[in-house]
């Protein structure tokens, strides 16, 4: 995707419709297939009236580009998606939605729905594979943001605060986890179900990790309390560096989050430093990128709002 955003597929329904296509089925329509049934048997219909429609030659169902999409059933144009998709992937700390409102002049409660919509197309693969393989670094730290709702405990401490730990490969990706309990029961199946054997683990002094050097390939801890911040390879400022972001971002643009939407905002911090430049991808390639995550997710107003 262009980074100029004087583009057709920004303005023009048309460009933005012929983009999205070749997006998900190649430039020349090779891939195209049924979302409905998976038939790789459908045709383009012809017409001004059904434009954009495709008829499936097995099932005989209809369906668009947007069919098993983020952008199924919704009444926005699609090249305002767009226009939305690159706005957030470029946006370092993200965009509220009250600018999406105001840029795409549509109604706040659709850009709130809107960027929601998008942060799930940012959102991982279920079939990622473990971070750590191969031997990799991996540094483990644990943060806490804003209050719980209802809670009366001082400030100062953690325990009124949401509870996030986030994985940090090394060159590589990173993973944030919003959990309401942190424990060490906790961590260890967070570590269990998001790390390979073969990581080797970098993390602080906390007591919430405990002894893994039999978990995974090696296991060294800094000790913050102690002001040792850096021994060899053993530090957990990568980590620091993806929460400052994170941080930065939730109060400097979007505020205030809910419990139940802290975990979509990992995802969505998470995917613009996975997808970062030192990785060799511009604005344009996570932009391309969220396009491939929309697919195979549809998500309704009620999961947005509960």
């Amino acid at each position: 995707m262009t980074a100029a955003l004087t583009d057709p597929i920004f303005t023009n329904e048309t460009s933005a419709i012929a983009h999205m296509e070749a997006s998900r089925w190649g430039a020349d329509l090779s891939a195209l297939f049924c979302p409905l049934c998976g038939s790789d048997k459908p045709k383009k219909m012809g017409g001004k009236t059904q434009a954009g429609m495709f008829l499936c030659g097995d099932c005989r169902g209809k369906f668009t580009v947007r069919t098993g999409t983020i952008f199924e059933r919704s009444h926005i144009p699609l090249h305002k998606w767009l226009l939305a998709t690159h706005l957030m992937a470029a946006s370092k700390k993200g965009i509220s939605a009250h600018q999406l409102h105001r840029l795409l002049g549509i109604t706040y409660k659709s850009a709130w729905f809107m960027a929601h919509r998008i942060r799930e197309a940012m959102s991982p693969s279920k079939k990622a594979k473990p971070m750590g393989s191969g031997g990799k670094v991996v540094e483990v730290d644990e943060t806490y943001y804003g209050r719980k709702k209802g809670h009366t405990a001082p400030k100062g401490g953690a325990g009124h605060k949401h509870a996030v730990v986030s994985l940090v490969e090394r060159g590589g990706e990173v993973r944030s986890i919003y959990t309401p309990m942190l424990r060490q029961m906790d961590m260890r199946k967070i570590l269990k179900d998001n790390l390979s054997p073969e990581a080797h683990l970098r993390t602080d002094e906390s007591t919430l990790y405990g002894t893994l050097r039999h978990t995974f390939a090696s296991h060294e801890k800094v000790n913050h309390g102690k002001d040792e911040y850096v021994r060899g390879d053993a530090y957990t400022n990568t980590a620091e560096g993806v929460f400052s972001i994170f941080k930065r971002g939730m109060i400097g643009t979007y505020q205030h989050c809910g419990e139940q939407h802290l975990q979509r905002y990992l995802h969505e911090f998470d995917f613009r430093y996975s997808n970062r430049e030192a990785v060799g991808v511009n604005d344009m390639g996570r932009a391309a990128r969220i396009l491939k995550g929309a697919e195979g997710k549809r998500l309704m107003y009620r999961q947005r709002t509960h």
